[in-house]
């Protein structure tokens, strides 16, 4: 009997029995306890590898912060939520020198030529972070779309260090992921790059030139 007639015929040998499933053992991506500082830390570390840029701030400073950042990279606009308290702070604020602020209120049919030949930068929000990949997590909204992370040169994202998660499991289980989750979930680790072209890294070349995270401690 040929190889192949023996794997056919133990095919045809077996009882149709239930498939027992073995229980998941999640004990791999356990990770000891550790503090926010070290969490913020591991973070900076791990995204700064891969040319990303994070500015510790507070609740006061980020505002002023993040105008001395836009000012230095010559940035003239930056597009925020409308609703999201992220925008509603930057519209009210008198602190720093802020470019023109622009909102993303219409459909991407007439929005698309001001989204991609007029925007310099964009804000949003992130859900959170994983310190041991150096990820931010996004969940795009009707107020905060995901071409807004995706589009303009400059992509600004505001963590919370207390939403600066270990793992992505461990995120996954503090959020309860499981009981819904939106049509797109972003991660991301760092502005856009490929090794498409003669398996050379290139940053910047389909999406943010640059990502700058402001971690609100």
């Amino acid at each position: 009997m040929s190889s192949r007639d023996a794997i056919l015929q133990r095919l045809r040998n077996r009882n149709g029995g239930e498939l027992k499933v073995p229980s998941c053992d999640f004990s791999v991506m356990q990770r000891p306890p550790s503090s926010v500082a070290e969490r913020i830390d591991q973070f900076q570390k791990t995204i700064e590898s891969v040319h990303g840029e994070v500015h510790l701030c507070t609740r006061e400073s980020w505002i002023a912060q993040l105008a001395s950042i836009l000012s230095s990279r010559g940035a003239r606009s930056l597009l925020i939520p409308t609703a999201h308290q992220i925008g509603c702070d930057l519209r009210d604020s008198r602190q720093g020198d802020l470019p023109e602020l622009l909102t993303y209120d219409e459909p991407i049919e007439n929005w698309q030529p001001h989204l991609f030949n007029e925007v310099d930068a964009a804000i949003t929000s992130t859900r959170g972070g994983i310190a041991e990949t150096g990820s931010l997590i996004l969940w795009p909204t009707p107020d905060e779309p995901r071409l807004m992370s995706l589009v303009p040169p400059i992509h600004i994202a505001v963590l919370e260090a207390t939403e600066l998660h270990t793992t992505f499991h461990e995120a996954m289980l503090a959020q309860n992921w499981a009981s819904g989750m939106p049509t797109n979930a972003l991660l991301v680790s760092g502005p856009s790059k490929t090794a498409d072209i003669e398996q050379t890294l290139a940053y910047g070349v389909h999406g943010p030139k640059e990502l700058i995270i402001l971690v609100i401690e």
